[in-house]
């Protein structure tokens, strides 16, 4: 763990380890549900982790916690005692360490690169969240749903993506039949190609 949170000075990453609880978790496992109070901060060590939220059954992509990143939502309502409104789960098969969040509180007062860590990622977040905003807003589907592929390819350092019509519908808040069409129509334009193995960009 400590090659892995080299940031932080070995003090605290000694009291992550000594006060944490690291566990492996399967790919697509919940790891936080709608209305749940938070007790534990999650940092992630290895593998991935969505967050997103609900609106009358479909699912909307809100940001990816990848290694060595936290997530600041649960910073944010862990801090305020109120129950979640959003979900989590694990992209992939990951690595997570588990640090309780009334400790989380007293540390990002004592350890000012802990501090700087939750001060970053909210910027981040908050300018992806704004981001994926105006994509929503002002982008016609079928460059959101590109844009997705590139950044699901990116994240995952892959060309090829395996990935059903039905997930990318549940992040991108719409329906199967919708994304199955856009395909077929990125596909006529030659931007995108479908075969067995997957979903490739050209």
């Amino acid at each position: 763990m400590k090659s892995i949170l080299a940031y932080f000075d070995d003090e605290l990453v000694n009291t992550f380890e000594k006060e944490g609880i690291i566990k492996n978790v399967p790919k697509d496992t919940e790891l936080i549900r709608d209305g749940q109070y938070i007790n534990s901060i999650p940092i992630v060590l290895n593998g991935m982790v969505k967050v997103f939220t609900k609106y009358h059954e479909k699912e909307f992509l809100l940001y990816y916690i990848q290694p060595t990143e936290s997530c600041v939502l649960s910073f944010i309502v862990s801090k305020k005692n109120e129950p979640s409104t959003f979900f989590a789960k694990t992209e992939e098969d990951s690595e997570i360490l588990l640090l309780p969040a009334v400790k989380v509180q007293e540390w990002i007062k004592k350890y000012p690169k802990f501090n700087a860590m939750f001060f970053n990622l909210f910027n981040e977040r908050y300018f992806d969240l704004i981001d994926t905003l105006n994509h929503v807003l002002f982008d016609r589907l079928d460059s959101r749903l590109y844009l997705y592929l590139k950044e699901k390819m990116d994240l995952h350092q892959t060309t090829i993506l395996t990935i059903s019509h039905k997930e990318i519908a549940n992040d991108m808040g719409t329906s199967r039949e919708v994304i199955t069409r856009i395909l077929k129509k990125l596909e006529a334009e030659s931007k995108v190609m479908q075969t067995s193995k997957g979903i490739q960009l050209l």
